[in-house]
Parts: C-alpha cells; structure tokens; sequence
C-alpha cells in the first residue's frame, strides 16, 4: 500500500462512485468527465492495493473490500466536512457546531425540539444530528466524533459523562378504529390474542417489554419488531397490530389516525444524556441540555428524573432489583456460597 500518494480527489471519485452506482454517474455528479473519474479509482486501487469495483462491461459493483472501505470513506469525508465548518467558526470568532448522536426514538422527536428553543445567541449556524442504534451512539461520544449522545440505557461506561437521566411509562399505540383505542387504558391482557409491534434490540426496552408480557401471562398471536419506534407507531396506525413503545416518539411526534394510551403495568424507558468524560460543556451543548430537560418535562407525560449518579438505583430501574448479581445489596449468602438467583 502507498498512502503517500492518496489523495481527496481519488476518495471523493470512490465515493460518488459508490453513492451513483456506476461511472458515468459519478461523473455527473463530480462534474468531471468519465475517463478522468476511471483515472481517480484506478490510482486510489494501485495506491491500496486491492480492487474496489468488480467490473463487468459498462456495470460496476463493489467488492468486498470495497464495502468495508467505502464506510471508511464516508466517515473520513464528513469529519473533513464538518473540519471545515468549524475552522470558518473559529476563525470567525462564532460558536462551534454541535454535533449530535441520538437514537431514532430522540432524533425524530426530543431533540429537533429541544434545538428549536435554543437561544439564538448560542445557537451555532450547524448542528449536524447523526440517528445511530443506542451503542453506536456511545461508540461516537467515546471517539468524541459527537459532542453530547441522547441515548436509551444502560449507558455505563468509564469513558462518559452522564449530564441527565430520565424515566417515563411505555405506552400502547392503536389505530384510532381499534376497539382498544374506546378505553383510557391499555391492560396487556388485552393482548393475548393480538399481534404486538415493538423493538427488536433485546438488550434494551424489548427486553423489558417481554418480561412485562410475561408476567402478565400474555402470549401475543404475533410479534412484528422493528429497530425505530416511529416505524413501529406507523405499523401500528395501519391496523396491523399494537405497538407497545417508548413515551418519547408517541407523544413528541403525534400521528393523526393513531391512539396513544397508557398500559396497566409500568415498563420503564430509561433515557439520558451523555458526553465524553471531563470534556468541557460548550455553551451550545449546556443550552441543549437544560431545553431538552423542559421540552421532555412539558411532552412526556409521569417523566421523572433520576439521579445520574445514583447507579444502583438505576440498575434497579434497568433491570430489576432481583437481577443484582450475587454478593450485591443484602446477598446474606455465606462465603463461598453462590446466592440463589431469583
């Protein structure tokens, strides 16, 4: 491999490539004429030193290599982008841009509303908000690529800070034809017999959804899960089955022709506010947190705030008091003893 000789030209050819689908795509989209954007990949593949198109007549395709270095690509891309913005920032004496991670159920609904309250005086002229699954979103406060992450718990790591924490219902989603949508209540025994839409993770609020259903000895005809709570509302609107999800979306993000109703069992969503560990809190992200705090408190209805610091307490929220491992809380066992895991 010779990096030496890499540059942006030939990674902005691959990524067009890659984005249009073909050559002649990227070309247009680059403004630059086809043999000259053929020219780029092949330098950029003697340079590496593995192909990264298959070729097959006029059709390309990535090969494998190609796949996984194209995510490279990308991040670096955007890094360089959002580089640029914050040096104009600097060299203008104007506020940085924010940039956030959140997971879809925030980035759809909390967060955009939490941004539109800012005061304008702090308010940077880009925020950049990146929708990632819970663990890439602490993947990215870690690396420091995000600024602040708005994320569902757990979100224990030795790497983070944890500005807020806060704990609202689940709910029950229903087409407002659907006979459960007459009640004020939602009771899961209501649900033997129909099919359910939630979350796919089962590390975080599928988890406890499913052992709310079965405590309550409920065996739902179907499940349908999805990896975003407003796909599952969507669902959920078109008649075909009832989603039990997170307060954040439900009620942040109305739908006309869906119901929102509360269930007879309390199933926690946990979510909180992190950043990277003993990192200053710019301005931009401190206004960010106190608007998101309000903007929660005045949508989601019962949010309590918990104590970040408070982690037993919380762990008893995530996972249930008789989840504690042995030797934690009152484990009488004797030494040598495995305590008994209820």
């Amino acid at each position: 491999m010779n990096f030496e000789t890499l540059d942006l030209r030939q990674l902005d050819a691959f990524a067009a490539v890659m984005s249009a689908g073909s050559i002649t795509g990227a070309a247009r989209l680059l403004g630059r004429s086809q043999p000259a954007v053929t020219r780029l990949i092949q330098e950029l593949e003697a340079n590496l030193g593995f192909a990264l198109l298959h070729r097959n007549g006029p059709r390309i395709t990535p090969t494998n290599r190609g796949v996984l270095f194209h995510e490279e690509v990308e991040r670096l891309l955007v890094s360089l982008k959002h580089m640029r913005e914050r040096a104009l920032a600097i060299s203008q004496d104007a506020p940085l841009a924010i940039e956030i991670a959140a997971i879809p159920a925030l980035a759809a609904g909390l967060v955009p509303r939490a941004l539109a309250v800012i005061d304008a005086a702090v308010m940077p002229k880009q925020v950049h908000v990146q929708s990632a699954p819970a663990e890439r979103v602490v993947q990215s406060v870690l690396a420091r690529s995000a600024d602040v992450g708005f994320a569902s718990l757990p979100l224990e790591h030795p790497g983070l800070d944890i500005q807020w924490i806060g704990e609202a219902p689940c709910v029950a989603a229903v087409s407002a034809s659907d006979p459960l949508a007459r009640g004020e209540v939602v009771r899961l025994a209501d649900l033997a017999d129909r099919r359910i839409v939630t979350m796919a993770n089962p590390y975080r609020l599928r988890g406890r959804i499913d052992e709310a259903l079965a405590k309550a000895g409920v065996n739902p005809s179907d499940i349908l899960d999805t990896n975003a709570s407003f796909t599952a509302l969507g669902v959920a609107r078109s008649g075909l089955g009832v989603a039990l999800v997170e307060p954040a979306t439900a009620y942040s993000l109305p739908i006309e022709g869906l119901a929102i109703r509360p269930l007879d069992v309390h199933i926690p969503f946990v979510f909180g506010i992190v950043t990277p560990l003993a990192k200053p809190l710019t301005p931009g992200v401190e206004a960010l947190i106190s608007a998101f705090d309000v903007v929660s408190a005045a949508l989601v209805p019962r949010l309590k705030r918990l104590d970040p610091g408070g982690r037993e307490s919380l762990a008893d929220v995530l996972y249930g008091h008789d989840r504690r491992p042995p030797g934690e809380d009152g484990d009488r066992s004797a030494p040598g003893e495995e305590g008994t895991d209820q």
